[in-house]
């Protein structure tokens, strides 16, 4: 079948998204209307507004500064005016076909501007007629609808593998892992007797809040606003968010910013081998500083006394996801206060107890962990299909 070449602007018209910018962000999954971006997240929120509600569909939104789009068959609105909404020439184009056929367009979109109008639309491509581009693309949502059902089977393998990891957890903090062995309090701690809404734990083990077993203070960054520019002057002092914390699989060693003196004047840095508690944004992440930092106050460092190991509280706080989520205010960034941490009730034991424990919870976790990176590393090869029949289509090949 003959081929023609157009320029994308030929194929798509365009308009500025203006009209349909949501006024607030004050979203609420119990309303209607999707306010949309065209990156990756998609669905930013919902809205409750009547009005400027876009409705011409299906269209593509096109990212005007890094050239990502998606695909719209539904009503709604627009978070910016950082986007064109484009809209088919049906007489030329299917909507579908167009929309797969610039998934796989390269373009350097690495300077920060507007590409569509200069750039992007005077890209050509080879176009053949309608039943042709029906039949690619039925051939494209077959491959596609398969590889959905192969990466909807692997989130169901993670989601059953954090509960399993979550179980086993639970078993070591109850005490169902190890031989017990006696341990007595100093005379200064306080065996919490608020343990009616906890589980049981061996005779030979206490209730114990966390404050009693260590120091925990919270991160500082007292200067405003927090990306001055003037923190990060000739950075050298690693600065770590809690993004950083929940990146990291046991040890912090990556990290995106660095503050210099005056960064560091009003921070404090932190020495390697702190453990790290996320308290707001990613709430009960951890890691342990792998290099001297600072950290902002949505972070705590947890220093151990001789009585606990810094991985037994680790685990334990990991264990307790869930009920910490459950402290947090309901308010648009989760967060719990120190005091919170402080006394959080910990179950105690000897110290030898507390090595076997995080011997076996490591020994059971660590196939859990090998397990988990060979379904991420399939997702991501799902992802990388994903693009290849793509190519594969629209070079003939399928």
């Amino acid at each position: 079948m003959e081929y023609k070449e157009y320029e994308l602007g030929e194929l798509l018209y365009y308009e500025q998204p203006t009209p349909y910018i949501v006024e607030s962000t004050d979203y609420n999954d119990a309303y209607e209307t999707p306010v949309l971006t065209a990156g990756k997240s998609f669905i930013l929120g919902y809205t409750d507004e009547k009005e400027g509600i876009y409705d011409q569909l299906p269209v593509i939104i096109f990212d005007d500064f890094t050239t990502a789009s998606q695909y719209v068959n539904f009503k709604f609105k627009v978070k910016s005016s950082a986007m064109k909404i484009l809209t088919p020439v049906t007489e030329l184009v299917l909507p579908k076909y167009i929309y797969y056929r610039i998934q796989i367009i390269q373009f350097d979109h690495s300077t920060h501007k507007r590409y569509w109008i200069q750039q992007y639309s005077k890209i050509r491509v080879s176009i053949p007629p309608i039943p042709e581009q029906e039949c690619i693309v039925a051939r494209i949502e077959e491959l596609f609808s398969q590889l959905d059902a192969g990466v909807e089977t692997l989130k169901k393998t993670k989601a059953q593998l954090a509960v399993y990891r979550q179980a086993v957890l639970k078993e070591a903090f109850e005490g169902r892992l190890t031989i017990h062995v006696p341990v007595n309090l100093p005379l200064s701690w306080e065996s919490s007797d608020e343990t009616n809404t906890l589980p049981a734990i061996p005779e030979e083990w206490h209730y114990i809040a966390l404050k009693y077993l260590g120091d925990l203070g919270r991160g500082k960054s007292k200067h405003r606003p927090r990306n001055d520019p003037k923190l990060f002057v000739d950075g050298k002092y690693p600065f770590i968010q809690t993004g950083d914390v929940k990146a990291a699989t046991n040890c912090i060693t990556s990290f995106t910013k660095q503050y210099g003196e005056f960064g560091l004047s009003q921070s404090k840095l932190w020495p390697k081998g702190t453990l790290c508690i996320t308290i707001a944004a990613n709430i009960a992440e951890t890691a342990f500083l792998g290099i001297d930092a600072c950290f902002p106050d949505s972070i705590v460092g947890f220093t151990p006394n001789e009585s606990i190991l810094a991985e037994y509280v680790r685990y334990f706080v990991e264990s307790q996801k869930i009920r910490l989520w459950a402290f947090a205010p309901a308010t648009a960034q989760k967060n719990i206060n120190l005091d919170t941490l402080e006394n959080l009730i910990v179950p105690y034991c000897s110290i030898d107890e507390q090595r076997v424990v995080i011997s076996e919870i490591e020994s059971r976790l660590s196939v859990c962990d090998s397990i988990e990176q060979t379904v991420d590393t399939a997702l991501q090869q799902a992802e990388a299909m994903r693009q290849s029949i793509l190519k594969d289509a629209f070079e003939g090949r399928l």
